[in-house]
């Protein structure tokens, strides 16, 4: 349901939205300008590109998605010039609306290699239609529906429904209640750094045979207690296979691995790029190898010889055979010498079906991130390996599902949930957090965690200003000014009034503390709306407001989702939603106003219109919580 619904979405977009829309919601690059095209080291063919729009716009294209390349035969109107700002954006998209460009896409399916900021490496077939795009006008690209994850995904389930042996034994497991995980006993081993819970948890990974499972509420340090269960792990096995759900969840637990001094070889293409994340990158690994330059040489020979082939020469086929092989023993070789030293290889779910790692098995998998995946997903590297660990929070952001229909059958149910259900027992709640006041942590830990979740005595009564009240809640004048009102189709929703009042209450809270404080003790702010039409109003207003001009390398504005995994000293959430009916839509999601409340360190001002907002159980209690404070 879930493929059928994301490739009709697709369908329509291809057809009916407008190109500046597309550009609007990040799903498109346009204009474009085309850099460079090259043989990398994975011996693709690959073209550099780069975005001439809008920078602030957050943009959705990430390593291994399939692109499509298309002109735009432009009604002038239709699209923005490359300095169009994004005050004129509305004009822009209004003018659009009346005249629709007529855009022709390129016949052929590229994939993202790298992704930069403005920049882009796009890998394409290598079969001369470059060519065509180099000498076009008006190019732009745009993403294209991933069949590519999904045929992975039906492949992996087929697999996992008819398994025998080991395979078939966790799906059965996981599956029933009757059955119990095994575990291994022995002593319990003491770590002198990690707090009780989390001393437990790597206690209760080393014994699993099957599964065990690390639940971090926010804050209590599930990452770090991730990388001491790997590095236990490692004094057991020779090598291990670490994934998540996105690129990003996969760096993040990548550089805590490096940092603790572990051979991490990363399959895929990092997003946070630096240089301390690129060295371990597949790619870079395998350039650096001694052997490699021979390899490119007798490469580019195979290159040479088929665009130069003459007529009638009969030692063609047998030339070409001889430097095929010789190149297929040089990548065998090369690639043998980096799997064979890296003990962490890291990919994400849908990445560990890569050709690299065919006929590869692992003795433990360990899934970060498990609340946010598929379960379709996880199937794909448990097919690889003999136990399972999963760590992450359900309490916090879902998977995302997009077809109403796929979710209420049952798709947003993650295999985390589901063995969390089923054997309890194989589960640890960390339950000390190092991030928030707690005052801030209180209603989080009562709501979700049963009130098991205690702060550290170092942050307990963290605050910025003395006396200072940690949360706040500004109730939004319940007046026409004030509704909230409707963007584009589905682009969201927007209170402009409700993003000007969030300015001035940062501006007041910033004069309180003085200038000088915040630059000197580098304050750090968090603007966060579950709306994104909303978040790139506020960015607009940020970017006007003199006031803040010294502060902008302090603040940063996005939705719930981009700040998942993130903290700030100082959270502001503007809600958006109000309305005489008292809907809320998809506020009802409360595990993503969990993620929101749980972002913040010493302070956070919630405004939002609270005779809306209150008619749900959980905000009515927030409200009142934060009204006896």
């Amino acid at each position: 349901m879930e493929y059928a619904a994301e490739k009709e979405a697709y369908r329509k977009q291809t057809e009916e939205i407008v190109l500046q829309r597309k550009v609007k919601r990040g799903d498109a690059w346009y204009p474009l300008k085309i850099g460079k095209s090259y043989y990398n080291s994975l011996n693709q063919l690959v073209v550099e590109v780069f975005r001439q729009g809008d920078e602030e716009i957050e943009h959705n294209f990430e390593f291994g998605r399939p692109v499509a390349f298309f002109t735009c035969q432009s009604n002038h109107a239709s699209h923005p010039s490359p300095s169009s700002s994004a005050s004129s954006a509305s004009q822009a998209s209004s003018a659009s609306n009346s005249s629709p460009a007529k855009i022709k896409y390129f016949p052929f399916t590229a994939t993202v290699s790298y992704v930069d900021g403005d920049r882009m490496v796009v890998a394409v077939p290598d079969n001369g239609q470059l060519i065509d795009i180099q000498g076009a006008e008006n190019v732009g690209i745009q993403l294209f529906f991933d069949e590519t994850s999904y045929k992975t995904m039906f492949e992996a389930l087929d697999r996992v429904i008819r398994a025998k042996g080991r395979l078939g034994y966790l799906r059965d497991l996981f599956y029933t209640t009757s059955q119990k995980a095994e575990t291994f006993t022995f002593a319990p081993l003491h770590f002198p750094y990690l707090n009780r819970t989390q001393e437990e948890a790597v206690n209760k990974v080393l014994r699993a045979k099957d599964v065990a499972i690390v639940h971090g509420p926010p804050g209590t340090g599930k990452t770090t207690t991730l990388v001491e269960a790997i590095y236990e792990t490692l004094r057991r096995e020779n090598q291990v296979l670490v994934c998540a759900q996105s690129n990003m969840a996969v760096d993040w637990i990548s550089e805590k691995l490096v940092d603790r001094g572990i051979n991490v070889l990363r399959i895929g293409n990092p997003t946070r790029v630096n240089d301390k994340m690129l060295s371990f990158t597949y790619e870079r690994r395998f350039e650096a190898h001694p052997d490699y330059t021979l390899l490119w040489s007798i490469r580019k020979a195979i290159r040479d010889l088929r665009s130069h082939r003459k007529r009638g020469d009969e030692r063609f086929h047998q030339k070409l055979e001889r430097l095929k092989e010789r190149a297929t023993e040089l990548e065998v070789r090369i690639n043998a010498q980096l799997f064979g030293e890296a003990r962490v290889i890291a990919c994400t779910l849908v990445g560990s079906a890569n050709r690299l790692l065919e006929g590869q098995k692992f003795g433990t998998l360990f899934i970060d991130e498990a609340a946010q995946a598929l379960e379709a997903a996880c199937w794909i590297p448990i097919r690889r390996v003999s136990r399972v660990v999963l760590a992450g929070d359900h309490c916090q952001l879902p998977p995302t599902v997009k077809s109403f229909a796929a979710l209420k059958a049952g798709l947003g149910k993650t295999l985390m949930e589901r063995i969390v259900e089923n054997h309890p027992e194989t589960v640890t709640l960390l339950k000390m957090q190092y991030r928030m006041n707690e005052e801030i942590m209180r209603f989080s830990s009562d709501w979700f965690y049963g009130n098991q979740v205690e702060s550290a005595p170092e942050v307990k009564y963290r605050s910025i200003l003395d006396l200072d009240i940690p949360m706040t809640w500004i109730d939004t004048p319940h007046s026409s000014l004030f509704k909230e009102e409707f963007v584009g189709e589905s682009f969201g929703r927007i209170n402009k009034a409700e993003a000007e009042l969030t300015l001035l209450a940062l501006e007041q809270y910033f004069k309180k503390i003085g200038k000088e404080r915040i630059l000197e003790e580098r304050l750090d702010v968090g603007v966060i709306s579950p709306y994104r039409a909303q978040v790139q109003y506020l960015r607009r207003l940020f970017k006007k407001r003199e006031f803040f001009k010294p502060y902008r390398h302090l603040i940063s504005v996005n939705t719930v989702d981009g700040f998942q995994g993130q903290e700030r000293d100082i959270i502001l959430i503007s809600l958006v939603r109000a309305n005489d009916e008292g809907q809320i839509g998809f506020l009802r999601d409360l595990r993503r106003m969990n993620v929101a409340i749980t972002r913040a360190r010493m302070k956070l001002i919630i405004l939002g219109d609270a005779s809306t907002m209150t008619r749900h159980p959980f905000y009515k209690k927030l409200y009142e919580y934060i009204d006896a404070l």
